[in-house]
């Protein structure tokens, strides 16, 4: 008996929103009705994060992205397009794959210190940023840069993994030999837990560092498990090894923080 006959297509619906957005579209190319059944708005309701509606009516997109659109639509609009929340200080995607949460940290919801004194720290806006304005390093004798999160608003059960998003400008003075120390961590709890970090591709490993394709590079600052999203508040920290020297030419689109992939063996 061939099951797509004997089963309704609510049921193969149900049937697939168990499984992964991944799937879903793996299961859209078995038949037609396999096709109707995985394109529902059944399967991609619960592929969605629960809060979705929330967050969409509280970001600045919610008055051109209907939360009416098809849910498969709007789920793959999520993938590719950032919607900007906390009055732009923040955007928020998703993971293609796995549909798991996406968060960015901009420069301006950024803890930057002295990141208000013009004279070491000036505010530009850049036609390759997703943010109105990115902060470029202009002079100082130390570095510091924090991002916080509440682990609430992340995917449950879920491995993420904190990035500097940044680039040069002409220059890279003062960064290219100053190990950086490197935290994710709940505040309060393992705050001593750094890793060193050089800006310097050429000083990390393979592993850390990337470049983005879309302008910027990113570097890997640290991992973090969220079990239930009750832990706190999630900082994400950078900043000076020895603070000796002078720096200038860095520029900080901001912090982002994604689900990481394990590579195969």
């Amino acid at each position: 008996m061939d099951i797509t006959n004997a089963l309704p297509v609510e049921c193969i619906s149900h049937i697939i929103s168990l499984t992964t957005p991944r799937d879903a579209c793996r299961l859209a190319a078995v038949s037609h009705i396999f096709k109707s059944a995985a394109d529902s708005d059944l399967v991609w309701e619960k592929l969605l994060p629960s809060d979705y509606k929330l967050i969409i009516s509280n970001s600045v997109s919610s008055s051109s992205l209907s939360t009416s659109l098809p849910k498969k639509d709007l789920y793959f609009h999520l993938c590719h397009y950032p919607v900007f929340i906390n009055n732009c200080t923040m955007s928020f995607a998703l993971e293609k794959e796995t549909g798991k949460k996406c968060y960015m940290v901009g420069a301006r919801g950024l803890c930057i210190e002295w990141g208000s004194t013009a004279n070491f720290w000036k505010w530009t806006s850049l036609p390759k940023s997703r943010f109105p304005e990115v902060a470029e390093l202009v002079y100082f004798w130390f570095f510091e840069v924090n991002a916080r999160i509440e682990t609430r608003i992340l995917s449950n059960r879920t491995n993420y993994a904190a990035y500097l998003v940044f680039k040069f400008g002409k220059s890279t003075d003062g960064f290219g030999s100053t190990l950086l120390a490197s935290g994710v961590y709940v505040e309060g709890i393992n705050d001593e837990e750094r890793q060193g970090l050089f800006l310097d591709p050429s000083r990390n490993t393979p592993q850390l560092f990337h470049d983005r394709r879309d302008g910027w590079m990113e570097i890997e600052m640290g991992e973090f498990f969220n079990k239930n999203g009750d832990d706190g508040t999630l900082l994400c920290s950078l900043l000076d090894f020895d603070r000796f020297g002078t720096r200038h030419g860095l520029v900080i689109e901001g912090i982002e923080l994604r689900p990481k992939k394990r590579l195969m063996p």
